[in-house]
């Protein structure tokens, strides 16, 4: 019997159209002798539906009417029931649930926020459906930059300097943020969305009136901002790791060509025109021109940041080369990278159909692995004790002495 593969996308997020790219490259990819796809297409209203339609990307197009053609379908909040539901009528003519089939593993093709940065990660885990990917904790430490970059400072893993702030920080005390960014990092900087991706958002400053500018825009997609000190003499450096903790590996490393002084959104998945391919549209030297130790140290700081946000599934690291004096700094990673970076390791000799098996391997592993772990008691403490209406259980029993 074939395993049934439920492929999560969409979602409500500014990188809702990169997901259907990323998802549909993927649901195409796996081994139908192995697998059946389910398609799951979060709409941007938060509905899910399933259909043959959702894996033509030409459909998306038009939604509306694809849509239609399409069933809305949910799962019931019962702890492992795997179970697609939909609604249909009784002979009375009541709204009834129905059985519409079942999914045995889930893979997420989500990218940005509410779906990449553990939101939707923990709905799986209380369902206790069997997901591959970063958990609720890797997810959101990996999609919130201040958080990462703390993280990684704390053990050795070179970032650059930053100053971050909020919303509220920047609406009652601009000056004194503007008066740290300037006397901390000095020009140029770069302001970023806390927890965005694909670029949005994110802006060059090289003096105070575009500072206010590029902050005034970040805000408006997150409430959380960091300023960054701009490496002038750039080289971004790409590099996916797979696996888990336990043990993982590095693709080879890539370097994408930009049209400006940062990747945007158009170079990223647009490769400066109009394009349905994601990321694999983007320009790009692969393998990337690097000497073996500067290669050797890529792979190491990819495998090191992965390892210490506790990463799970797939994922791309991308690093700054700074080219005055050689040194390598962790940018951001991506829990959920586009095109899940098929590209890397398509370059590193695995296969993209390997890759989405390797995907599900992982995941069926972890749920073995987390079912051995105690996470509850049989006790009931109710019946071992009398408890009063507060559901204390008596003043003796709380009272201490001093």
């Amino acid at each position: 019997m074939k395993t049934q593969v439920g492929v999560i996308f969409g979602g409500r997020s500014t990188e809702h159209e990169i997901s259907v790219i990323s998802a549909n490259q993927a649901m195409h990819a796996f081994d139908k002798e192995k697998y059946d796809v389910v398609p799951l297409y979060l709409a941007k209203d938060g509905r899910m539906y399933t259909g043959q339609r959702l894996l033509d990307v030409d459909s998306y197009r038009d939604i509306p009417s694809m849509l239609k053609q399409c069933r809305e379908v949910f799962f019931k909040p019962s702890f492992e029931d795997n179970t697609l539901y939909t609604t249909g009528k009784d002979i009375f003519g009541s709204t009834k649930l129905k059985k519409y089939g079942h999914v045995d593993v889930i893979v997420p093709v989500l990218h940005g926020s509410n779906v990449e940065d553990g939101v939707y990660q923990g709905l799986l885990q209380t369902l206790g459906v069997p997901f591959a990917g970063c958990d609720v904790l890797s997810s959101a430490n990996g999609m919130d930059k201040i958080t990462m970059k703390m993280i990684l400072s704390s053990q050795g893993i070179p970032v650059v300097d930053y100053v971050w702030l909020t919303d509220y920080d920047w609406q009652k005390n601009r000056d004194s943020v503007i008066d740290r960014i300037e006397s901390e990092l000095g020009y140029p900087v770069i302001v970023k969305p806390a927890n965005l991706g694909s670029s949005v958002g994110i802006g060059k400053a090289s003096d105070r009136q575009q500072l206010i500018e590029c902050v005034n825009d970040a805000e408006k997609y997150s409430s959380r901002i960091i300023v960054e000190h701009l490496i002038e003499n750039l080289r971004e450096i790409n590099c996916s790791v797979l696996g888990d903790c336990e043990e993982c590996r590095s693709s080879v490393p890539e370097e994408p060509i930009r049209s400006g002084e940062f990747l945007s959104y158009s170079d990223k998945y647009l490769g400066g025109g109009k394009s349905t391919k994601g990321m694999q549209s983007a320009s790009r030297r692969i393998p990337a021109d690097l000497d073996r130790e500067t290669t050797d140290r890529v792979g190491y700081l990819a495998r090191e940041t992965f390892r210490v946000l506790g990463c799970h599934g797939v994922s791309r690291i991308d690093l700054m080369m700074d080219e005055n004096d050689g040194k390598l700094y962790v940018n951001e990673i991506n829990t959920i990278p586009g095109s899940l970076s098929f590209y890397l390791w398509e370059a590193s000799g695995l296969t993209f159909t390997e890759l989405m098996n390797e995907l599900v391997r992982l995941a069926l592993k972890r749920n073995r692995h987390n079912k051995s772990k105690t996470l509850s008691f049989d006790q009931n403490i109710f019946a071992m004790g009398s408890f009063g209406s507060t559901g204390k259980k008596g003043a003796k029993a709380v009272k201490t002495s001093h």
